[in-house]
């Protein structure tokens, strides 16, 4: 027979393996918390870890972007894209006489992270990435974006890149920006940002984001439904690039299967007035006149456009014929450096470009005050620093709506 004082024995121990047993499952789940799984857009499972301090990205601002929204950019120790870091100036040629001057562009995320200016480069377009330096600054983990100006490169070589980084020992997430998939379209976007979330434990604040960003083009989308193929604009997406002209050209154009074309198509309604493929196609300034169309939508390429430069230039004299342009139906979209893929911004792109399309349809909306509710909602700002990547971004000519 067990005595009182045996009783107590056992249940005092097995008190104590209980204590035991509880802790060991403690650390036991600790530990297998310690990393979390990640898919990224290769298919791999990428072992991240919980606690990031140093991160390293390669992109032209959509990593960096989300990760501002999360409250995560202090985790970034180096950069691979210059255009993130710098401040832009250009001032545009008047044949009557002086010029039309623009200062202080930069990136959205440069001026809500000024740090950014003076973090190290790993990479650079035409460069190359600098994996000595990767290795150096001894990062918890790499988030990379293909399509990126530094990584647009194609798929032999891209394969190579992330096999490089990826010998190095340090987690890498890959994810593709939407020129570099198959068939762009925005819902890639939506789960780039899905997968930063989840690496930042910060799943649902990543969810209402792209939510938000997929409701401004829902909202484009429903007010252009019904407009039939033979009543939509035709809108050539023209870059006045200083690179097309030293080859003999006037500008690049965006071709049909790049992400432009998707917005015009897809949520717009619109066609694009220039019918074949690639994203940087250099025309002379007859075959933009051949073009003939509707509306010509300047974007970023090797420098900021606005309508004064077609409009004013002695260098497009030439262009000055063109149909859209004696219209003055010429719309610039937000200064994008480095514009290889499309980042938190692109609804502006997509509202610019619908507004000056089938402005009937947008009457109602004041294109200076869409932009500050876009910029307070993407990076949950005041309206005085919205106001400030309002001008960041060169779009001040909304405020004379």
């Amino acid at each position: 027979m067990i005595n009182i004082k045996s009783m107590h024995h056992i249940l005092r121990l097995a008190l104590f393996t209980a204590v035991v047993f509880a802790c060991l499952l403690c650390q036991s789940q600790a530990f297998g918390k310690e990393q979390i799984a990640v898919e990224d857009f290769r298919g791999k499972t990428v072992q991240v870890p919980v606690k990031i301090n140093r991160v390293i990205t390669i992109s032209d601002g959509l990593i960096e972007g989300v990760m501002t929204r999360l409250g995560e950019s202090h985790k970034i120790v180096a950069l691979g894209s210059q255009c993130i870091p710098r401040v832009w100036a250009y001032d545009i040629p008047n044949k009557n006489g002086g010029s039309f001057p623009y200062k202080e562009g930069m990136n959205t995320i440069t001026y809500l992270n000024p740090n950014f200016k003076s973090l190290p480069l790993v990479a650079k377009f035409g460069v190359g990435i600098s994996y000595e330096r990767v290795a150096e600054l001894n990062p918890d983990l790499i988030i990379i974006r293909t399509g990126s100006c530094a990584l647009n490169q194609g798929r032999d070589i891209l394969d190579k890149t992330i096999g490089l980084l990826d010998s190095l020992g340090v987690p890498l997430v890959v994810l593709h920006g939407p020129n570099a998939t198959p068939d762009p379209g925005i819902e890639s976007i939506s789960r780039e940002i899905r997968i930063l979330g989840k690496i930042f434990q910060k799943e649902d604040q990543a969810l209402a984001l792209a939510q938000y960003l997929a409701s401004c083009v829902m909202m484009v989308r429903e007010r252009t439904e019904g407009i039939v193929p033979d009543q939509q604009k035709r809108l050539l997406l023209l870059g006045l690039s200083p690179k097309a002209r030293t080859r003999g050209g006037a500008g690049h154009v965006k071709g049909v299967d790049t992400l432009q074309t998707y917005f015009l198509e897809q949520v717009i309604r619109a066609k694009n007035a220039f019918t074949g493929p690639g994203a940087w196609n250099i025309l002379n300034t007859e075959q933009l006149l051949a073009l003939d169309p509707d509306l010509v939508v300047l974007v970023t390429a090797w420098g900021y456009h606005p309508p004064e430069e077609l409009y004013f230039a002695p260098y497009y004299e030439g262009l000055q014929e063109m149909r859209a342009v004696k219209n003055k139906a010429v719309v610039a979209l937000p200064w994008t450096p480095c514009n290889c893929e499309k980042r938190l911004e692109y609804p502006i792109d997509i509202m610019v470009m619908a507004k000056a399309a089938y402005p009937e349809r947008f009457k109602d909306i004041n294109l200076n005050q869409w932009l500050l509710d876009f910029y307070q909602t993407v990076y949950k700002v005041d309206k005085k620093t919205a106001d400030e990547l309002l001008s960041r971004q060169w779009m001040d000519w909304v405020r004379k709506e």
